[in-house]
């Protein structure tokens, strides 16, 4: 529903923001340069700047953990599916999520950060997450508008991604992007039929969308003029689409899905502008958006509380783990214990997806 955006091209002049200032190998930092410019990829062993390793690092584990975070809005809904068939599709589609974070966090490892590290400082609240997780999920519509409208903002987003200029995060994105779609069209389906239920179910799928339709659009982050990292990170080919570009694709292509569902977005200035060939659409309440990334929404301290927790109670597993491995290693076949313990590192992802 969303792979247009592998085609969308960079527009003319898009990746020539100045090159930023380097004290590092001049020879390595041109030969760097020339396989961005020629859209190579680069890898793990290659020499990179500083500055593009912690752009990487930075966008990558906090990526890894709004996966994992993301977990925990719909696992507090497992136990309350409507139905054998729903539960079973949203435990495999909670399941995707963590695994979605074990590969975010692998790529990012190789980058040189541990995993050890990047969860400190997720827990420690010194890493972000994606702000639409700090958010409740009141009634089982929001779980469908949740695979609707939220994976369908990160799919438009991560799309792009699959051409990231960093050869495993984009290598990475292959899959995640593979089943984040499912997960967009189960979240639809779901939605479809309510609509075709009560006036009580449908009454519900209208709430739902009204909380979560201006939270999405502010996924796409702050407006290009206000987005420091952005213009060095299309230069890089970190990232190819702009934050406003991919939202207008984004609302775009959600008008037209919501006529068909029978639902209507909550916007009195949503409208089609003929001469733009695009939707106008109204203001993105960014105050409260800055607001919960700073970690006063709704439901920050309760997400960032239930994964520590989570870590904690999952510590006997990881210790159980690396006594087994050590029991058993072979000299020539197993790691040290720093490695053993970043291969067990999110055992207990899954320990506290059922708490709110």
């Amino acid at each position: 529903m969303y792979t247009q955006s592998f085609n969308v091209q960079e527009a003319s002049g898009q990746k020539k923001a100045p090159t930023a200032a380097s004290l590092e190998n001049p020879e390595f930092q041109a030969r760097f340069d020339r396989k961005i410019d020629a859209d190579g990829k680069i890898e793990p062993q290659d020499w990179m700047p500083e500055a593009y390793r912690r752009a990487l690092v930075r966008q990558i584990s906090q990526h890894a953990h709004s996966e994992i975070v993301g977990m925990l809005p719909e696992g507090n809904w497992i136990s309350r599916a409507p139905s054998l068939k729903r539960k079973a599709i949203l435990i495999a589609k909670v399941q995707d999520e963590g695994g979605h974070g074990l590969y975010l966090y692998s790529a990012a490892e190789t980058l040189g950060t541990s995993r050890e590290q990047m969860l400190a400082d997720l827990h420690s609240g010194k890493a972000k997450y994606s702000s639409i997780f700090n958010y409740p999920t009141l009634n089982w519509a929001d779980v469908g508008v949740i695979g609707w409208l939220v994976d369908g903002a990160a799919i438009m987003n991560q799309i792009p991604l699959c051409r990231c200029s960093f050869g495993p995060y984009a290598r990475a994105m292959i899959r995640v992007c593979k089943e984040e779609s499912f997960h967009q069209r189960q979240g639809y389906e779901a939605l479809l039929v309510m609509m075709q239920g009560t006036d009580g179910q449908k009454a519900m799928v209208q709430d739902a969308t009204d909380r979560w339709w201006w939270k999405c659009l502010a996924m796409f982050g702050p407006p290009d003029t206000d987005s420091p990292h952005s213009a060095q990170a299309m230069r890089w080919g970190i990232k190819r689409i702009s934050n406003d570009d991919l939202r207008q694709k984004f609302i775009d292509a959600t008008v037209p899905q919501a006529r068909v569902l029978g639902v209507t977005l909550p916007d009195p200035e949503l409208k089609w502008n003929e001469e733009r060939q695009h939707h106008d659409y109204g203001q993105i309440d960014w105050d409260e958006f800055w607001s919960t990334v700073n970690g006063n929404g709704p439901c920050n301290k309760e997400r960032l509380a239930t994964r520590v927790k989570a870590h904690h109670e999952g510590q006997w597993v990881r210790d159980a783990a690396l006594a087994y491995a050590r029991k058993h290693q072979n000299v020539n076949l197993c790691g040290t214990d720093q490695e053993l313990r970043s291969n067990f590192a999110l055992s207990s992802t899954h320990s506290g997806k059922e708490a709110a």
